[in-house]
């Protein structure tokens, strides 16, 4: 492992991850929740509960979680809703994302009691979900990286943090020596190094499952232990995005089309996502020049690490996604990845993943 010698893999006593007792992680989870939840229940009848799905580019929030003085999404929603009902709201997230993650659906509850505009006073029935969606989205449009994608009405005992069953993450890199393009910016972590797959796969296999991630916990995560089950940790070579055919992409894909009778039809094999394409890749001739055509740029490699679990403690993608790029840029063995793991400590990993990578990606529930 390279880097600071004081978190060489080498310090660290070898042995296989431990196994943890998995009743006594879901314990101390159910109990905290039960403890919130309760706390956290709408004590007036006439209002009603709904859950919100939102999607949202974090560049320009300083996080979820309501902040004085900064932009957050908290803060965005319940400035809307205000300007929607005409009272203040209270947002509750289900998972709190940093300044600079994304979401492709975070989920959130509020209480909404419908008081009459022209009658003060009178308490009317609640809003449809449709309602509400289309109302919030319409006075979410000048904020341009923020939109409601779903709303359903939920008992006033549901909370979207302690109801979650599950939590997706997705995270992507992009490798390759050329500059991030300029649609890929604060989008993805650009990795300069080739990445190996299979390596990184490998050191999957090592950090699944039910273990002590405090190799894995920043300094001041306020969970009760380190203790977690990662049910899914998965790396896969994706398309770059935004991805646009290239000329022969686009012969076969009319070959394809003319053979079979129809006018459009899905390529046997996946689209190439290599930049050394014969066509319009990045193969340097011998010279040192690109042989790509004048304004075609070089395109990059795309991974995205997938990461479900019930929950994660604080900053744990992004330091698996950290640990997993040094196994694949040959860093880190698996043996390596065992080592960090079992040493118990954050002085162990590798460098945190940087936010911009970040999306969540889903949070599953079973509803009502």
């Amino acid at each position: 492992m390279k880097g600071n010698p004081d978190h060489s893999p080498s310090t660290i006593t070898e042995s296989r991850p431990s196994k943890i007792p998995k009743t006594q992680d879901h314990r101390d989870h159910d109990q905290e929740d039960k403890q919130l939840q309760e706390s956290s229940m709408s004590k007036n009848p006439r209002t009603q509960r709904y859950l919100l799905a939102i999607e949202y580019i974090g560049t320009r929030f300083s996080g979820s979680q309501q902040q004085p003085n900064c932009r957050t999404v908290v803060g965005v929603l319940e400035e809307v809703f205000q300007k929607f009902i005409g009272q203040p709201v209270s947002i509750f997230c289900s998972s709190r994302t940093d300044a600079g993650v994304h979401a492709l659906s975070n989920v959130c509850h509020v209480d909404v009691e419908r008081i009459s505009k022209r009658k003060p006073g009178e308490v009317l029935p609640p809003h449809e979900p449709s309602v509400v969606r289309r109302a919030v989205n319409h006075f979410l449009q000048k904020e341009g990286d923020i939109s409601v994608i779903d709303v359903r009405c939920v008992p006033n005992d549901f909370h979207a943090r302690f109801k979650a069953q599950e939590r997706t993450y997705f995270y992507r890199l992009v490798s390759g020596p050329e500059p991030l393009s300029t649609f890929e910016k604060e989008r993805a972590w650009h990795v300069q190094e080739n990445l190996d797959l299979y390596a990184m796969q490998e050191a999957c296999k090592v950090l699944i499952g039910h273990h002590d991630f405090s190799s894995f916990r920043a300094s001041g995560c306020q969970a009760n232990s380190p203790i977690r089950t990662l049910d899914e940790l998965h790396v896969c070579e994706v398309p770059a995005t935004p991805y646009f055919p290239s000329i022969t992409e686009r012969e076969q894909s009319n070959s394809s089309s003319k053979d079979s009778h129809f006018c459009s039809v899905k390529p046997e094999v996946e689209l190439p996502i290599n930049s050394s394409s014969s066509t319009d890749g990045a193969v340097d001739s011998n010279d040192g020049k690109s042989n790509l055509e004048f304004g075609v740029r070089r395109r990059h490699r795309c991974y995205v690490v997938t990461a479900r679990a019930r929950s994660f403690l604080y900053h744990q993608v992004r330091l698996l996604v950290g640990v997993l790029k040094c196994a694949g840029t040959g860093e880190l063995t698996t043996s390596d990845v065992e080592r960090i793991l079992n040493a118990k400590t954050i002085t162990a990993a590798s460098p945190m993943a940087p936010a911009c990578g970040l999306y969540l990606g889903r949070v599953k529930y079973d509803l009502p």
